[in-house]
Parts: C-alpha cells; structure tokens; sequence
C-alpha cells in the first residue's frame, strides 16, 4: 500500500493482506491537526494511550480512562481521509471478562468511527481477542513490552531474553491464532521479532524490536522531538519541536516585554485601507 495508490482508508483486511510486502507505515495521533499531518504517509493511525503521557503529563498509561480516549479517537477521526484509525482500549476496559472488552470495544468503535481496537496481551488475551473478532471488532495485538502491565514486568525493561523467549513466542502464535490481523512487538530482542515475523502469518508492527518487522509504529511526539521527559533507545528524532517551540516562546516573551510585539504590522488602523 502506497501513500500515492489510496483512494480509500483501509480496512483491517488490508493491513492482514501488507505480510511481507512493503513495510506499513503507522505513528500515534491525539489531535486534528497532528492526523492530518500524518494521513496521507501512514497506513494506520493509532489513538495511543500514550496520550496520558506525552499530552496529559501522567507518569504511565495506567491513568488514561476510556472518555479520554473518546474525546482524542474523535479529534483524529477528523483529520483522516486515507489512513486507517486503531484506537487503544485503555487499562481497565477490557481484561475482567470477555463481556467486558465487547462492550467497551463496541462503544469506542461506535463513537470514534474507528476501524480496529488495540489490545495488550498474549495468551491470557486469546480467548478474548477471539470473542471480539466473532462478534465482527478486529483486533490488534500487542505483546512484549506491555506498558499496561509495568508493574508487573518490573518497569520498561525489554522483554523475551532468555527464557522468556519461549513465552514471546508462544503469546505470538496465541493471537495469531484467535484471529488479531496485526500485532505489535514493542521492546524485544531483535533477533525475537524477526523469529516471530517469520513465523506468524499476520503483520508485525515493531516499536524497538526490528527492521524485518512488515511495519514500524513510534509515538509521534517522541519522533517530533515534542515530549522531552525522556528518549528511548528504539527512538528516532526526525526533528526538535520540543527546543525550536521553547525557544520561541522565550523570544515572544521578550519581544512582549520589550514593547517590540506587537509591532506596527501587526495592530489595525482607525479606518480600514481602501
């Protein structure tokens, strides 16, 4: 799928179809005009739950509450035309019981418009990630480092080395098996994701995992250089909006402070210019 070949949105059935072609091209979006930026170069949107972080300043994604993502699945909606939107299911909202994952799934597809959920787990999320594909909610995967889960993997540390390599794998063929059309492999020994990349028949979406990955994931604001708190180690600074936006509010600032803004050009005269 080409940036210049879309003449639609696709759907879940097309990002299954991308398996070892061209890699997918996917970033996180929060807001209008960031989904609008975005659109016409990505394959799929997410709706992160991210977005506690980087826009709402929460130490994790564990505060982020399903209103929150409404309000931000909307926004993005808005700015696509030819990406796809996936929208994370926040902590909470789906892991009780199968039940559970269907109604907050079926209320965040119906009022955002999104085309897919995103879900984090492997084997314990099976069974429920097939209840949501029978009952027609495509799923997408996330399994490695879960950032839901923190306080029990022991922090963003990487996961699948050693032994938990077996138990990678085998979260892999899980959702494979219950039907996800995609899965996420964030934070994995490279050697992991190209084993699981191989071995799965669904797409693979790395985030810090490989580049034989069939399509790339990053949080926006940390490629825009725009959240500064900190950088992993699987991040790419594409620019430094965060700097460039700081160093021009201190010159606003002054200008301010000094009279210089606003200046002649930017204030109206008694009678408008015939």
């Amino acid at each position: 799928m080409s940036a210049t070949a879309k003449k639609r949105a696709p759907l879940p059935d097309d990002i299954r179809a991308a398996k070892g072609r061209t890699p997918l091209v996917s970033l996180t979006a929060y807001t209008t005009p960031m989904a609008q930026m975005m659109d016409e170069h990505c394959d799929f949107v997410l709706v992160g739950d991210s977005v506690g972080m980087v826009l709402h300043g929460l130490p994790s994604t564990l505060g982020v509450t399903m209103e929150m993502m409404i309000l931000h699945g909307q926004a993005v909606a808005r700015g696509l035309t030819s990406a796809m939107m996936v929208i994370d299911m926040p902590f909470g909202s789906y892991e009780e019981s199968r039940e559970q994952a269907f109604r907050n799934a079926a209320r965040l597809m119906a009022e955002t418009g999104a085309g897919a959920v995103k879900l984090e787990g492997g084997v314990e999320m099976a069974e429920t990630i097939a209840f949501l594909v029978a009952r027609g909610i495509p799923v997408m995967a996330h399994i490695g480092l879960t950032p839901q889960s923190i306080n029990t993997i022991g922090g963003y540390k990487v996961q699948g080395r050693g032994e938990a390599r077996d138990t990678a794998l085998a979260d892999a063929d899980a959702v494979a098996a219950a039907g996800a059309f995609a899965v996420v492999l964030e934070k994995v020994p490279e050697s992991l994701a190209d084993e699981i990349t191989a071995r799965v028949p669904i797409p693979t979406i790395g985030i810090g995992a490989s580049a034989t990955c069939d399509g790339q994931i990053l949080v926006v604001d940390d490629m825009l250089g725009l959240f500064t708190a900190f950088k992993a180690k699987f991040v790419k600074r594409y620019a430094h909006l965060g700097e460039d936006g700081a160093a021009a509010i201190a010159a606003y600032a002054a200008d301010v402070r000094a009279r210089e803004f606003p200046a002649a050009e930017h204030v109206f005269a008694d009678e408008a210019p015939k």
